[in-house]
């Protein structure tokens, strides 16, 4: 490995999806910042990045709040320039319409949108005055269609990716890349696993063929081919979903 002058935030470093992708930038040299909520459960992560020689750093973060963005990106900016931003919070919920009271719904637009914008902003600003730097939002399928039950998901998700494709055609001309990344798949985790086996039984999930369901770690290396591109050919928007996945 070989240690790079760059950092990277990861904003919402779950234990999935979050985690891999910290794993990843962390793997090829960038000094990796992550932030959640309750950041004691980034122990284990950062435990394993070092144990592995990266370097990374954590804390508690609460990205709706515009100063704890603020602070948490000049943290990372201060271990070394802020190269990447990756905006990872999820915030799925299913409500039917009658059920979605006011204060669901504007809590899911503030983790899913209102965030996504502070970090975006805020890393722009970092990143301006050195006319580079990458800017990656977590999407969904909630992203491009709304579903029964996802008034409020699918709103904050459009809206988040209406707000990553307004910053692509402002930053990209000054040589920062964004790009909006939608995940049409349930990911394998627990979370999904679980769902799976109350919707369809023990059985069916025991038989389910490989590959089925989206490793967190195919989506982190999604996020490192983006990284890598040329600049005469970024992709802005970019669907991954796995063999078997109907759309």
């Amino acid at each position: 490995m070989t240690a790079r002058n760059a950092s990277a935030a990861i904003i919402g470093a779950g234990d999935f999806i979050g985690a891999a992708i910290s794993r990843k930038f962390a793997a090829e040299g960038f000094s990796v910042h992550a932030g959640r909520r309750n950041g004691d459960k980034l122990a284990p992560l950062l435990a394993d990045i070092a144990k592995a020689g990266g370097s990374a750093t954590g804390r508690s973060l609460d990205a709706r709040k515009e100063d704890d963005i603020t602070a948490f990106l000049q943290e990372a900016d201060a271990k070394a320039p802020l190269e990447v931003c990756v905006f990872n919070i999820g915030a799925n919920v299913n409500f039917p319409l009658l059920d979605t009271t006011e204060r669901v719904f504007r809590k899911v637009w503030e983790m899913a949108c209102y965030s996504g914008f502070l970090a975006g902003r805020e890393a722009a600003r970092l990143m301006l005055p050195r006319g580079k730097g990458a800017i990656f939002f977590t999407g969904a399928t909630a992203s491009l269609r709304g579903g029964v039950g996802y008034a409020a998901f699918a709103a904050a998700k459009a809206g988040l990716r209406m707000v990553a494709q307004s910053a692509a055609r402002e930053l990209g001309p000054k040589n920062i890349h964004v790009a909006h990344l939608v995940i049409d798949s349930g990911v394998d985790t627990a979370w999904v696993r679980e769902r799976l086996k109350e919707r369809e039984g023990e059985e069916a999930l025991a038989n389910l063929p490989p590959d089925r369901l989206m490793r967190p770690e195919a989506v982190a290396d999604s996020y490192w081919s983006l990284y890598q591109q040329p600049r005469d050919a970024w992709t802005f928007e970019l669907e991954i979903r796995p063999y078997g996945e109907k759309w």
